[in-house]
């Protein structure tokens, strides 16, 4: 019983020791070109939108989310899967979601229709539609 307990408890720290070294934090970088700045990851590129004829950006408040992790974590992974989609980031403490699109493959209904479909606990309000990035400044 004890060898038992001491394999299956040697199993479970293995498991997450390998678990957390394969989750990492894409790593931001801020370069200059032109007259945009671009924002770059770990993944590659996720700024410089003026090749993109129908860029948009969408920021809106998502009622409803009860925790960080689960709620929050779960309508950005959701946002940011969805063909069209170029980035999405939601914000718990402040309710927060910017999500940065193309808007010929995708609208502000359909952004909606995501979020509430995650769960009918959330609601959107307040939609913001710019052709402008949130991440991208420009000078």
């Amino acid at each position: 019983m004890k060898k038992t307990k001491l394999i299956l408890t040697a199993a479970v720290i293995f498991s997450m020791t390998i678990n957390c070294k394969n989750s990492s934090k894409a790593e931001v970088k801020t370069v200059e070109s032109g007259t945009t700045e671009i924002i770059e990851t770990s993944e590659g590129i996720a700024g410089n939108f003026e090749d993109i004829e129908n860029y948009a950006a969408a920021e809106f408040t998502i009622k409803g989310m009860t925790c960080a992790m689960g709620c929050a974590k779960t309508i950005e992974k959701k946002l940011a899967k969805t063909d069209g989609v170029f980035s999405a980031k939601v914000d718990f403490e402040n309710e927060l979601a910017n999500v940065e699109f193309d808007a010929d493959k995708i609208d502000k209904d359909a952004l909606n229709k995501i979020v509430t479909g995650v769960s009918n606990t959330y609601s959107v309000h307040d939609m913001k539609i710019s052709d402008q990035p949130f991440s991208v400044k420009k000078k």
